[in-house]
């Protein structure tokens, strides 16, 4: 059975890709990933989330830090990655689920807006 924290997150997903959908239906494919995390944030915000961009999250390797990687956004405890290529790659799966395995977080979401349709993977980590 989930429980509250799940929910949470459950529903901070539902609203990041209800974003993320406004995103690609007012701009379609065909742009470089900058301007798609551009318009992301900006719905976001009028979505009232808590977010940053490009934020720096640790790496740990057996609980020491190792170094740090670059993540497109951090939306409210989730971790979220955009694209924008033709359509996503067994990379960019393997690439985000190392990440959250990696900085602790729990759960990610991949955005692809480079195909004719959105394309969403949810990741879940722990």
């Amino acid at each position: 059975m989930p429980n509250q924290h799940d929910l949470a997150q459950g529903e901070v997903t539902g609203r990041i890709l209800k974003c993320a959908i406004e995103v690609h239906k007012t701009l379609g494919p065909g742009f470089q990933e900058v301007i798609y995390q551009r318009a992301l944030a900006k719905e976001l915000e009028a979505e009232g989330l808590e977010f940053a961009r490009e934020e720096w999250v640790p790496i740990f390797y057996k609980g020491e830090k190792l170094d740090t990687r670059r993540v497109d956004f951090i939306v409210e405890e989730v971790l979220v990655e955009v694209k924008a290529k033709a359509g996503l790659e067994e990379a960019d799966f393997i690439q985000t689920l190392s990440y959250l395995k990696a900085s602790g977080y729990r759960v990610a979401l991949l955005l692809n807006f480079g195909a004719k349709h959105l394309q969403t993977k949810r990741l879940i980590y722990g």
